[in-house]
């Protein structure tokens, strides 16, 4: 775990969520902190080079953008799962992958875009030797999406639902290559800069108002979620995270997801199908420092729900981490000679 000052801790709090669209971003913030943009983005920088901040970038809604998605369970032979780990994480669309406390001991989420079939791509990981079972989990209602971590202990919020859910318009967005374009901009690492964002605006070739009001635009209809930092979560010292499967009766899955939703802990909740061997029908992801703050912060959240049935699975092992890069994948195929360096 890297070591932070207060202050560090409060800037990085403040642009997670609420990144300022404007023409000189760190002047905004400096002034909200009472300190020089200088020390801002010094700061930023330093919490770059030593791996906390990983990136600044438009967050974008991969479902609203025409993208099919899933979460994947398999059972892999414990000693092959480092290598079939590796091979999967070759996909583009692969964005996190990490090892399980479970029989299911590999979670992966896939994204591919507008015109593949994640079937298909999905079966194109069969070739890869110790895959024992595998259970697609596409999200079938989608609670909430959006991690943020508090990174001042004393801010802390108690463990109650308190957020309001964001409203988006709802309307069937179909990209232009116009569209495209920008979603490649946006999407790319932000300098830490006096005017970050003339060089997307540049290239472009439209006015830096044409980029904020086309933001705001997205933002309002839910293609882009936000513009923010993104952290890298074990530096932080958040090494305990801790996804909550729930069994809830059918009848009660909308009301226990929203109110799930609802609990600033929780970054992400959806409805996800069940099988025989899977009979948890709603995920939560919680992110804490230690396990044992994570089974108490999963007691709490039971004992405001009322589901009996849950469990933690923690996650031992990051095998991939990142942010699928939209409009910009080739197509991709394994072959079964490919080893592992």
């Amino acid at each position: 775990m890297v070591s932070m000052d207060n202050l560090d801790k409060e800037l990085l709090n403040e642009i997670q969520w609420t990144f300022p669209l404007v023409t000189r971003p760190f002047d905004a913030i400096a002034k909200k902190f009472d300190i020089t943009p200088e020390i801002v983005k010094q700061r930023l920088k330093q919490l770059k080079e030593i791996g906390v901040l990983r990136q600044l970038s438009a967050i974008f809604d991969t479902r609203k953008l025409g993208y099919t998605s899933s979460l994947v369970a398999m059972e892999i032979e414990p000693d092959k799962l480092e290598y079939v780990a590796n091979q999967i994480n070759r996909h583009p669309g692969v964005s996190h992958n990490y090892e399980r406390d479970h029989q299911f001991n590999l979670w992966f989420t896939l994204a591919v875009p507008p015109g593949s079939d994640l079937k298909t791509e999905l079966e194109k990981f069969n070739v890869l030797k110790g895959i024992k079972k595998v259970r697609m989990l596409p999200t079938l209602q989608l609670f909430k999406i959006g991690v943020k971590l508090d990174m001042v202990d004393e801010k802390k919020h108690d463990v109650a639902p308190t957020e309001e859910k964001k409203q988006v318009k709802n309307t069937k967005f179909e990209p232009t290559e116009e569209d495209k374009n920008f979603i490649r901009e946006l999407q790319k690492d932000m300098d830490i800069i006096d005017e970050p964002f003339v060089k997307a605006a540049k290239n472009l070739g439209i006015t830096e108002n044409e980029l904020f009001e086309k933001m705001k635009h997205y933002e309002e209809y839910g293609i882009m979620r936000r513009f923010a930092a993104i952290l890298r979560h074990r530096q932080v010292g958040f090494t305990a995270n801790g996804m909550i499967v729930w069994k809830v009766p059918d009848d009660r899955i909308s009301e226990v997801g929203a109110i799930l939703g609802s609990f600033p802990q929780i970054s992400h909740c959806y409805e996800r199908p069940t099988y025989p061997d899977w009979p948890y029908n709603v995920f939560s992801m919680i992110h804490c420092k230690t396990h044992d703050e994570a089974n108490e912060m999963a007691k709490t959240i039971q004992g405001q729900i009322h589901v009996d049935d849950y469990r933690i699975l923690f996650s031992s092992r990051e095998f991939k981490k990142t942010r699928v890069e939209y409009f910009v994948e080739n197509s991709f195929n394994f072959e079964e000679t490919i080893t592992v360096s």
